[in-house]
Parts: C-alpha cells; sequence; structure tokens
C-alpha cells in the first residue's frame, strides 16, 4: 500500500505499533532466537576444535580429515553468521536503520541456520564413520538430515503457507509479506 506521495505505508497489523516500535519488537524477537541458536551452536564448534586434541584423531583416515576439515569450517562459518546480527547492529546503531538492520539480521539468521543445519549433518557424518559401517552410517545421516530438514524448513514453511497472517490476504502485507522474517525481507 502506498501513500498519494508514492512512499510505502506500513500494514496495521492489528497492534498499533509505530514503525519504530515494530522494528524494537522484531529486533528483540530475533535476539531470543539468536541466544537459542548461538548457545548451541558455541557448543558444537567448541567440540569440533576439541577434537583434533584427542588421540583418537590421528587415526582419522583421509576422507575422515577432509569431513572433519570441512565440519570445522562450517562449524566457523555458522558461529560467524549468526553472530553478524550483533555486529551489524553495533556498527549501524544510532543511524535511525532499525528496520533495515532487523531485516538484515533476519537475513543473516536464516543463513546461519542453514549453515548450522550442514553443520549438523556434517558433525553426524563424522561420528557415524567412527562408530559404524559406511553403509550403514550414510542411511542414519540421511535419516537425521530429513529429520532436521523436516523440522526446521518443512514445518514453518507448510505452517507459512497455510497461513492468510490473519490479514485475509493470503498473508501479503502491505510490506511485501509477514513479518519479514523469510529469506529476503522488503
Amino acid at each position: 500500500m502506498t501513500t498519494g506521495s508514492g512512499s510505502a505505508v506500513p500494514h496495521d497489523d492489528g497492534r498499533g505499533e509505530s514503525p519504530a516500535q515494530r522494528a524494537d519488537r522484531r529486533w528483540n524477537e530475533l535476539l531470543q532466537e539468536l541466544r537459542v541458536a548461538q548457545t548451541g551452536t558455541q557448543i558444537l564448534f567448541g567440540f569440533l576444535v576439541a577434537v583434533v586434541f584427542q588421540p583418537r584423531f590421528t587415526e582419522l583416515g583421509t576422507a575422515d580429515r577432509m569431513i572433519y576439515v570441512v565440519t570445522f569450517c562450517l562449524g566457523a562459518a555458522t558461529t560467524g553468521a549468526l553472530v553478524a546480527p550483533v555486529a551489524v547492529h553495533r556498527l549501524v546503531a544510532g543511524r535511525r536503520l532499525k528496520p533495515e538492520t532487523v531485516n538484515w539480521a533476519a537475513r543473516l539468521t536464516l543463513v546461519g541456520v542453514v549453515l548450522l543445519y550442514l553443520t549438523m549433518v556434517s558433525t553426524f557424518l563424522l561420528i557415524t564413520r567412527m562408530v559404524l559401517d559406511d553403509g550403514i552410517a550414510l542411511v542414519l545421516v540421511g535419516v537425521m538430515a530429513l529429520w532436521l530438514a523436516l523440522c526446521w524448513f518443512a514445518v514453518p514453511l507448510v505452517a507459512r503457507r497455510g497461513s492468510d497472517g490473519g490479514d485475509g490476504n493470503g498473508g501479503v502485507r502491505g510490506n511485501g509479506g509477514g513479518e519479514g522474517y523469510g529469506p529476503w525481507p522488503r
């Protein structure tokens, strides 16, 4: 929706919030989500750092060492993506860019969740190959990858698709759709 001057008017979702209040609320919601994701990621990354210092690490074959390096890099990238929203906020704080900051932080958080998914699957592969036959390990990794994809991506996407956002407009709101938590909010 636009005004006569062509500028966007935020959709009123019944909360009676100003754009600044909405940005503040969305930022606080995002911080709560990041606290959960960052804690798990930090524990997982700490485990990955410690693995190379274990005596059995020297027994790993070339394939397992490569899986470890990929997993470790994914863990570092995940940590970077999930800490990035804080850095973005800190670097633009006080410049009246809160809605844009929230949108960028939401995008980086989604990238972090995808990277966390890949890190978890790769970690699962590394561990199952250490204790099981390769065939069984790959089947279990496939099942776990499917389970995580279902929980983290499929369920939310189905819920989002089935919801009209309470606006009777199929979830398409004046700001380009929903709360702007999709992959590339406007």
